[in-house]
This record gives structure tokens, sequence and C-alpha cells, in this order.
């Protein structure tokens, strides 16, 4: 399609009835929908199999960049297409190697067609070289690891649990987190940056999130985590956060 002829329309954040309002609008044109496997900000995961019915009712292809899913999701690992058991039914994947990949770079799996189309037509690709094969050997080491360990994604996952509990328990909001990435929801700019002295102070390196990463209003600490995370550590996040919160008068 010549690029003049390219419009995106966003819909509202997992909302499906925005997006079907969108879909409607565009009924006589080619679709393609794209949307986070796993929310990057605040770790909900996307409605994939309402998109997918959608996506067959409005003739349109979906597209999922899926860089938080891979390795954290479903059964084998293979993120939030597999989660769902609709791996047959998304037209693309993509995501980085930079999360549970441990490298650098990208991919993007789907229909030979498809590729070959964004290899010779995608503009990021126009001046691509090919990646170092010590980042290719890192990448499917990484695979092989996801793969043949399974114990590592239940630890992530006990871990993850323990935090969520742990930071509700203590009063905080984590807003619709359900993964590994949880939210600190603050709601103020001032408070976060403080937030995040304090918590340094107390041991613990924190990600303050103010806009235009979320929207105003919506101001947050990013947290994330591992299989490798021990008992320990998280209960010396957890206390710094009691600390932290109780100092500023968030809890």
């Amino acid at each position: 399609m010549p690029p003049l002829l390219r419009k995106v329309k966003k819909f509202r954040h997992n909302d499906m009835k925005d997006l079907e309002r969108v879909l409607e609008e565009t009924k006589d044109r080619g679709k393609l929908i794209i949307v986070d496997g796993v929310f990057s900000m605040e770790g909900d995961i996307a409605d994939l199999p309402s998109i997918v019915k959608l996506a067959k009712a409005y003739g349109a292809r979906v597209m999922v960049d899926d860089a938080h899913g891979i390795g954290v999701l479903g059964g084998g690992g293979r993120g939030t297409a597999e989660h769902f058991g609709l791996e047959d039914q998304v037209d693309l994947i993509m995501g980085t190697y930079s999360k549970s990949l441990a490298a650098i770079g990208g991919f993007v799996a789907g229909p030979k067609e498809a590729i070959h189309f964004i290899k010779h037509v995608g503009r990021s690709m126009i001046f691509s070289a090919s990646l170092p094969p010590s980042l290719v050997a890192t990448v499917s080491t990484a695979l092989d690891i996801i793969e043949e360990q399974p114990q590592l994604r239940t630890q992530l996952w006990k871990n993850t649990h323990k935090m969520l509990q742990g930071y509700k328990k203590l009063g905080y909001d984590t807003g619709g987190s359900e993964t590994p990435i949880i939210p600190i929801i603050i709601k103020d700019s001032i408070k976060v940056y403080g937030m995040c002295k304090l918590l340094f102070e107390n041991g613990v390196f924190v990600n303050p999130v103010v806009s235009p990463a979320v929207p105003p209003g919506r101001e947050l600490l990013r947290t994330s985590y591992m299989a490798t995370h021990t008992e320990h550590q998280l209960d010396l996040v957890l206390r710094a956060f009691e600390r932290a919160g109780k100092e500023l008068g968030l809890i």
C-alpha cells in the first residue's frame, strides 16, 4: 500500500468496544490490529481472544508485540498467543531480544510472504546489518533455557504472586497487573521522585514513570521481577516500600 494511503487509528487501552468502533469506521479498508501482548508500563495482558474475534468479524489481521510476554506467558514460554491458545490465529508476532532473551536486537515471526515484504519494504530494515554471531548464539541459548527449564518460569510466577500480594497488603495500588511487571501507582510526579530517592537510600533502585510515558495523573513506579530474585531480596524490597511509603504518607 502506498505510504500516503496508510492511516493509523488508535483505540483506547484494552477497550474492545472502542476497537470495534475503529474497525467499523474502517470496514471497507484493509486493516492490521497491532497490540502489546503484555503492556509494558502496568503489566496487564491484552484481551487477545476478543481482539482475534473482532479481527475475524471485520476482516482484519493481528500483530502482537510480545516483548514482555516471550519467556513469561504460556505453558512453553512462547508468549501471549500461547497463553490464550491462539498461536495459529495471530498473523505476526514481534519481540525484542533485550528482555528475557538477554541480548540486543529483535524479531518478527509470521508467514513467509509477510516476512519477505517486511525485509524489502520496512523502513527500519533498509540499512540494517546482520546480527553478530555472538548475539544469535546468546538468543539461541536463552530459547533453549526457556524450553528446557520450566522451573524458572514457575519460580518467576511464585515471585510475582508474592510481590503482588505484598504490595496490596501494604495498601499500594498495583492497577490491573497480572504479570512480573508490577506498577506502584502514585498519581503524583513529585511523590514518585521522592519515593525513588527514599527507596534508593534503602538499597532499592526503581524507575520513575511520569508523563508522557503515562497519562498525567497516572504517575507510577515501575517494578519488575525475575526468577532469580531471592526471598531475602523480595522481602528487602517490600520493607523498603513500607518505610518509604509511610515517610511520604502514601500508606
